[in-house]
């Protein structure tokens, strides 16, 4: 949907999770094989993770400072179930929590996650503002206050919305 540069670390598994359906179109990654393999979810577990999928997107929202599209699965309860563990480097001690179990998308989202809040990174992960859209982007501004995936798209729709209600609201204006 957008041009920006993917999330950093484990997050950028979290927008490509999220960005598996195009809410304009309706098209659904996860509908296909191809979209299965490519998150390591087997064809009995897809309701699953569009649960997961669609309660990043509302956790994507409020970031952003948007109220939920939908009512969702609590994200906290759905990511109960995955199995973390800190591993520490034998040669430098560095730490690390990841997945105990790596084939499971909740144990690799939930990791990716606390990676990201760790390193203050979660909260710039956000879903575009428009309805229409609820992409999810990484926000790189420096105010971290970005609204849309992409202000050439998005963002000149809502601008364009919003200058044609004013010029209709205004005296002579347009009706």
């Amino acid at each position: 949907m957008n041009d920006r540069a993917p999330a950093p670390g484990g997050l950028a598994l979290v927008q490509k999770l999220v960005n598996t359906l195009d809410l304009e179109t309706g098209a659904d990654a996860l509908d296909t094989a191809d979209g299965l393999t490519a998150f390591g979810i087997a064809p009995g577990e897809a309701a699953a993770a569009r649960e997961l999928r669609e309660s990043l997107r509302v956790a994507c929202l409020a970031h952003a400072g948007h109220p939920a599209h939908r009512p969702v699965p609590c994200l906290t309860e759905l990511l109960a179930s995955a199995p973390l563990v800190v591993t520490v480097d034998d040669t430098d001690g560095s730490a690390a929590l990841g997945p105990a179990a790596p084939d499971s998308l909740v144990a690799r989202v939930a990791a990716a996650i606390a990676e990201g809040a760790a390193a203050g990174t979660w909260t710039r992960l956000k879903a575009c503002e428009a309805p229409d859209c609820h992409w999810a982007y990484y926000d790189r501004s420096p105010a971290c206050r970005s609204r849309w995936c992409d202000m050439a798209v998005c963002g000149a729709r809502a601008k364009m919305r919003a200058y044609r209600a004013r010029k209709a609201a205004s005296p002579g204006g347009a009706p």
